[in-house]
């Protein structure tokens, strides 16, 4: 199997007028979203296919990308999401038994534009100086537009401060995987982009998952009869997501146990009070360093998300909303932001990476088994 790679010109142009000129990859034509980049070594069919993307023009910054082809068992959605591609060296052929299509065949079949060829460490230099920012690629006719003109398109765009994406990568109707583990009973999953690895070790620890559309109602939650509720990783700013905290302030208010990762964990704080910002180039990759402050123990985990709590990092805290003591429980090693939250008066924590990385880390597995185990006491407590 081999991909053909093309001479086709195509241009990355950032919003503050930087442009690098490379070679068209994948399909062809205008794409805009917010250029961010990803420090993974391997995974990328699994970062290509993370619902939490959408939106967002991803930078590989390893130079040299798919050599081992996609296949048909590793995706984490049901397609790629991300808005664009930008690799340095993509493989001129590909090498795995596993594989069924290249990575550019596949980037084609979904119509995601992306440029090859460039510096892509002049631009994560950039960004990580500058800060991300939106960007454009442009590649086919659109290469040869005016440069003004580019940079017109790119500035027209929408930031991503203050965008709402949930609806673009939720499921329209409820999905359910039963409990490959000895049961617990029925999990309500709001699917603000759940990746499928998510859904698969959650049904390992006995729950039937119900992955539920993001406009669920309580009332319709409360139909399945969860013995507890799950928000998943996705993409978007959560100041913008006040029904999606308006519904979790209501399962607070039953007490029903509570599990977020990743856009999950910035709802929880904004359902507790906490406010929310926006990171200057955000966290993305498979190593990113935490600690969790019950242990001592740090864990290399797997991050993508631009968003972040507010929240003293030593001690507990009053909820301003009225939900007891707080306390972050895991903090970032390399900037110190908030990577996790625990209620003490009710049933709730979340954590702000990805526990189920794939490719990436294992360190974090364990969150799911404590889960697990927080719904099995709240179970007997309420007994």
């Amino acid at each position: 199997m081999t991909s053909l790679l093309t001479k086709e010109p195509a241009v990355l142009v950032l919003e503050d007028g930087s442009r690098y000129v490379g070679r068209a990859y994948g399909a062809r034509g205008t794409t805009i979203g917010e250029v961010v980049f990803a420090t993974g070594m391997t995974g990328y069919q699994e970062t290509l296919t993370d619902p939490s993307y959408a939106g967002q023009i991803v930078l590989q910054t390893a130079p040299h990308v798919g050599n081992t082809g996609m296949n048909d068992e590793d995706p984490e959605s049901r397609r790629i999401w991300v808005a664009g591609y930008i690799v340095r060296d993509p493989s001129r052929v590909v090498s795995n038994w596993r594989a069924d299509e290249s990575l550019d065949d596949a980037l084609v079949n979904d119509g995601i534009i992306g440029i090859s060829g460039i510096d892509t460490r002049a631009v994560t230099r950039h960004i990580r100086s500058a800060g991300s920012m939106r960007g454009g690629i442009f590649s086919g006719e659109a290469a040869a537009l005016d440069a003004e003109e580019q940079l017109r398109i790119v500035g027209d765009a929408p930031q991503m401060a203050g965008l709402n994406l949930s609806a673009e990568v939720s499921v329209a109707s409820a999905e359910i995987t039963p409990a490959t583990g000895e049961r617990i009973g029925n999990l309500a999953v709001l699917d603000l982009g759940v990746k499928q690895a998510t859904i698969e070790n959650l049904a390992a620890r006995g729950f039937d998952v119900h992955v539920l559309p993001q406009d669920v109602s309580f009332a319709q939650i409360q139909a399945i009869d969860p013995v507890a509720v799950f928000y998943s990783n996705g993409p978007g700013d959560p100041a913008a997501s006040g029904d999606h905290v308006a519904l979790l302030r209501e399962i607070l208010d039953e007490r029903l146990p509570f599990f977020g990762i990743c856009f999950g964990n910035q709802l929880l704080g904004r359902a507790l009070g906490l406010g929310t910002y926006k990171l200057p180039f955000g966290h993305r990759g498979i190593n990113q360093p935490v600690m969790d402050k019950t242990t001592g123990r740090v864990e290399i985990t797997a991050h993508n998300h631009g968003f972040a709590v507010e929240a003293p990092l030593e001690g507990s805290f009053d909820s301003p909303n009225g939900y007891g003591a707080i306390e972050v429980s895991h903090v970032g090693l390399n900037d110190n932001v908030v990577e996790g939250l625990r209620a003490l008066d009710i049933p709730a924590f979340s954590v702000q990476y990805h526990p189920e990385a794939a490719a990436g880390p294992h360190d974090a597995n364990y969150l799911f088994d404590r889960f697990r185990d927080m719904v099995i006491a709240t179970q007997k407590d309420n007994n």
